[in-house]
């Protein structure tokens, strides 16, 4: 291989069947590497700071005509040092005999490009930059439609607004809400992620792919297939990450303890995963792997559970949407509405450009999407949840009893009257332990002889659901209890506790006659 080539060769992690713990480099390669790494965290502080750089250097007089030559020395003086650093790291590569063995498998693996032959099998006993892996799976034919974020209506009076959202998102607002496709972060955790891969890959026979998504942006994913191992292995559980959190130390751990079959992705922006976390680009993105999970892995929809966790509980919820036929929905301390944890937050006076940057651009509703989605859903509440409460240590104000009420209005419409609406508010107040003397058979069977007199032969997937218009109050009350246990399960912890496996369960939904006996 050309001395050349090494230049631009991806950065090498860690070979899985070498004998050391992690890669290590020669002299020349850290060395070099070092340099471009602390060129690259410069350029990033500078461009998040621009801002202030930029009218810092106007004020002591740097944009004149004058200063063209200042600002041509200091560049080329830049790029000299990196010419010399990628120089000195190509160098030490060559030089180095188990990063050429990586480079010609690397070199030969992108001319195959089958995702289980034998030369992508050798790659995978590498840990490497991520941007350079071959693409291993991408979306036939159109996308799904992806749910549009900007508003119609547009008034010459909003401009300010509309123009100081468009900036804030597009700038600063976008890594506040994704905090985890800050670069900076990914640096500073770059270390749990190797080893949390090494763990997945190792220990647990992981296999990561590169997933294309109809927009283009390329998606870290990393599969467990446990179906010839567990019953449960014949369940696929695919997790969305919160908004700084990553698969290789996120919320896989939980069903692969249960010995499911588990498919974890990164968020556009996120470690390995390139693009940025726009909701239309994490649509796609999420489509793209439910792609990848049942034309390439073989998954049935009705063998898949969609897990999310936190802000995961939209990508989650979008593909829910996107294919209903799924298993079910579990949604780990998850809000309705971002628009109402993101308000409490920003000072009051720039409520209203808060409001259009989230509506137009960044409209995580919850709220919507699971109107949308007919299949069981089970939502964990954290009772010490300190990230989604509106108010601290207030219960009441958590934003996942707003979610659950609101999808059990659309599914019951005629039992979540008004009065029952404020009446599960109250009880939502406290935890769940304190909802007693809820005849379970009876409501059970009321469902039951509902569906079936009404032509639903007995399934539920079919909402709203209109029992309960004869109802009387207290009949109404019973029936809100119940439907609130069966939807709801609470963890006693705060918002970033790892779940126990004991609450990951499959979701409850109104069983049919000849499968339900009552006790």
């Amino acid at each position: 291989m050309p001395f050349h080539k090494y230049i631009f060769t991806p950065k090498l992690f860690k070979d899985y069947e070498g004998s050391r713990e992690h890669y290590e480099p020669g002299p020349l390669e850290k060395y070099g590497d070092q340099l471009l790494t602390a060129l690259n965290l410069m350029w990033s502080f500078s461009y998040y700071t621009s801002p202030f750089l930029v009218s810092i250097l106007y004020r002591r007089g740097y944009f004149v005509a004058e200063s063209v030559g200042t600002f041509a020395k200091v560049t080329t003086g830049i790029g000299l040092l990196v010419a010399v650093s990628l120089c000195m790291r190509g160098l030490g590569r060559s030089m180095n005999m188990v990063y050429v063995r990586f480079a010609e498998t690397l070199e030969n693996a992108r001319r195959n490009s089958d995702r289980c032959g034998e030369p992508k099998t050798a790659l995978r006993r590498y840990d490497f930059d991520f941007n350079q892996w071959p693409i291993d799976y991408t979306v036939k034919g159109g996308s799904r439609k992806t749910i549009a974020q900007r508003n119609k209506n547009f008034w010459i009076s909003s401009l300010p607004c509309q123009v100081a959202a468009y900036v804030a998102i597009h700038t600063f607002g976008i890594r506040m809400i994704y905090p985890g496709s800050v670069r900076l972060l990914q640096n500073y955790v770059e270390p749990m992620l190797i080893e949390g891969r090494t763990k997945l890959v190792t220990q647990c026979s992981g296999q990561r792919n590169k997933v294309k998504t109809a927009d283009g942006n390329e998606i870290d994913t990393i599969i467990i297939d446990n179906r010839h191992k567990s019953t449960n292995g014949k369940t696929l559980v695919i997790c969305s990450e919160g908004n700084a959190s990553f698969y290789e130390i996120g919320i896989m751990s939980t069903p692969l303890d249960l010995k499911y079959s588990v498919l974890g992705w990164n968020h556009p922006g996120f470690a390995g995963s390139s693009g940025r976390p726009y909701p239309d680009q994490d649509q796609n993105a999420i489509d793209a792997v439910m792609q990848f999970a049942i034309r390439e892995l073989g998954f049935k929809p009705e063998n898949i559970i969609l897990y999310g966790w936190s802000i995961g509980g939209y990508s989650t919820l979008y593909a829910a949407s996107q294919y209903p036929e799924v298993k079910g929905v579990v949604l780990d301390a998850t809000f309705d509405d971002v628009l109402q944890l993101a308000l409490p937050r920003m000072p009051e006076r720039i409520s209203n450009i808060v409001k259009i940057a989230i509506r137009d651009y960044v409209n995580l509703n919850n709220t919507e999407l699971i109107t949308r989605y007919n299949g069981p859903v089970l939502l964990i509440r954290r009772t010490e949840d300190e990230i989604i409460c509106s108010e601290d240590a207030n219960l009441g104000t958590n934003r996942g009893n707003y979610l659950l009420i609101n999808m059990l209005k659309y599914r019951f419409p005629n039992i979540f009257k008004p009065e029952q609406e404020a009446f599960a508010k109250e009880l939502l107040s406290k935890p769940i332990d304190f909802i007693k003397n809820v005849p379970d058979d009876l409501c059970i069977s009321l469902l039951m002889s509902y569906l079936t007199d009404n032509g639903n032969n007995g399934t539920s997937r079919s909402y709203p659901i209109e029992i309960g218009a004869e109802f009387s109050s207290e009949q109404r009350n019973t029936m809100v209890k119940f439907l609130i246990k069966k939807h709801l399960s609470d963890f006693k912890s705060t918002h970033c506790t790892p779940l126990p496996e004991e609450f990951f369960q499959t979701p409850w939904e109104i069983p049919s006659e000849t499968d339900y006996v009552f006790t």
